[in-house]
């Protein structure tokens, strides 16, 4: 067993970075994003839950609008369309099943957009 923080970090966008772990089928992540970054509108086949350990992040999530703080989760279904704006930095942990493929490899990873 390892620290997490010891996974060197996927940067996902401007201010975003995972450092994710594996499973056969689930893949596990603690993601760090600075104040103002963005994530854009995507989907994808994964269900995700979302938990935040730290900060505000506003996401939308098929279509709705919601702000998540300290001890919130939201669970984002397949194929559901998502974004978020870190309002203040935030820590938070994601959780993908089926595994993130993509996330695996030490190359930085895109979002495949709306």
């Amino acid at each position: 067993m390892q620290q997490i923080k010891n996974i060197p970090p996927k940067i996902l966008g401007e201010g975003i970075a995972g450092h994710y772990v594996h499973g056969a089928s689930m893949s596990f992540g603690l993601v760090e994003l600075k104040k103002g970054s963005a994530v854009p509108l995507h989907q994808h086949i994964h269900e995700q839950i979302t938990y935040i350990l730290s900060g505000e992040l506003e996401m939308e999530i098929g279509g709705e609008k919601y702000l998540l703080t300290e001890g919130m989760y939201h669970v984002i279904p397949s194929q559901t369309p998502h974004s978020a704006i870190a309002r203040t930095d935030c820590r938070l942990i994601d959780v993908f099943s089926p595994a993130r493929e993509e996330y695996k490899s030490p190359v930085s990873a895109e979002w495949k957009t709306v």
